[in-house]
């Protein structure tokens, strides 16, 4: 049976026509509004039509019209299509998050678990973590470092003023959360809604709680201090960094008088078996408090942070008084190849308060301990 050249034009229009509607099918799919779905046919039309005329409609790597108009122009290249589409795709695919958004599990080099005091009865096992060896870490006074950037640390360089210092003008300290909803462990019972593993937008129980009194010493003691208590990390965790540094640049900006910066967060303390664990501290005979670690960024990850070391001496001084207070409230501090938004201020300062496993209450506690004893070292630095 023939078939007339009518009939195939006809069958040639109709498969083109069902190609074409599939196609719009296709480009439209994501789409919810009619705006939409113009966009997303604007968009795609032109390099749909580039393809056509490359003779690329059909191909099942994921170059580029761009990246194929540029190999098409060495036949070497365009033998070697398949390796550089490969290639294409390992550059395009996106790296791992940096440290900086990544919870942190703060486990230095060595800590021996000692006998564990007292603590509040949240159902969580408790420890109290303290170094013991001094291998691997620099140690400097009671403090001891664990240092996981290439810097060398020496420590007269270390027992040197940091810079930063209390002035006349108001604010002086900004605390920040660029993890506020990083969250604790109330007593067993307590309805509590969370947005995540061991987050919660309720400020009763996440590191938001902490900031409130620790502002509360700090205002106490007469210095003035803003305290911004937006969660940078809900509901979206990545980018939390970048969001957090751009409020940090808002309020320099608008209060050039903020000298000292503290991003307070919690830790992530696992056993072996995925199971969460605080850290606790004896205060006195009834109370007991969250051990916690100041961390500090650098210039390691390759971004601009020359003034680092003023931070870290800072941390070192915050640490020695502290310690001579309490002496395994403080867990050693962690030097870092990320620098937390740390750049911002020659005064800037992380803390991780406690673990998840640890109770609203220890937190808090170990929050009003270390804002005091902050402010015996930022007013004997001013004197």
């Amino acid at each position: 049976m023939r078939v007339s050249s009518f009939q195939l034009r006809r069958k040639l229009r109709a498969g083109l026509l069902a190609a074409g509607v599939l196609w719009v099918v296709a480009v439209t799919a994501g789409s919810d509004t009619a705006v939409s779905a113009f966009s997303a046919l604007r968009a795609s039309l032109p390099l749909e039509v580039l393809r056509w005329e490359l003779g690329d409609l059909w191909t099942e790597d994921s170059l580029s019209p761009a990246v194929v108009m540029t190999i098409g122009e060495s036949p070497l290249l365009l033998a070697a299509r398949p390796a550089v589409a490969e290639l294409w795709q390992e550059a395009e695919t996106p790296e791992t998050p940096p440290e900086a958004e990544r919870e942190l599990v703060t486990t230095p080099v060595e800590e021996t678990p000692l006998d564990v005091p007292s603590a509040t009865d949240n159902g969580v096992p408790a420890k109290t973590l303290v170094p013991t060896d001094p291998s691997g870490y620099t140690v400097c006074g009671r403090t001891y470092i664990s240092n996981s950037t290439d810097h060398a640390l020496s420590v007269p360089d270390l027992q040197e003023t940091f810079s930063a210092e209390l002035t006349a003008e108001e604010p002086q300290i900004l605390i920040i959360h660029s993890h506020g909803s990083e969250a604790y462990t109330p007593a067993e019972g307590t309805e509590v809604v969370w947005s995540g593993d061991h987050r919660t937008t309720d400020s009763r129980y996440n590191v938001v709680k902490v900031g409130d009194v620790m502002a509360e010493v700090f205002g106490e003691a007469g210095i003035s201090v803003l305290h911004d208590r937006t969660l940078y990390d809900y509901p979206s965790y990545t980018g939390a960094y970048d969001r957090s540094l751009s409020a940090i640049q808002s309020y320099l900006a608008q209060y050039p008088s903020i000298h000292f910066i503290l991003d307070i967060h919690r830790d992530a303390i696992e056993d072996g078996e995925g199971h969460q664990y605080k850290v606790v501290s004896a205060i006195d005979d009834t109370r007991t408090a969250a051990q916690m670690t100041l961390v500090v960024g650098s210039d390691g990850s390759g971004l601009t942070h020359p003034n680092w070391m003023e931070n870290l001496r800072l941390a070192v001084a915050i640490q020695e008084q502290t310690l001579s207070q309490y002496s395994t409230l403080m867990r050693p501090v962690l030097l870092r190849n990320s620098r937390y938004n740390q750049h911002a201020t020659t005064g800037s300062l992380l803390v991780e308060v406690g673990a998840a496993g640890n109770s609203p209450e220890e937190a808090a506690l170990a929050g009003r301990l270390l804002a005091e004893e902050m402010v015996e070292v930022l007013e004997a630095r001013s004197k």
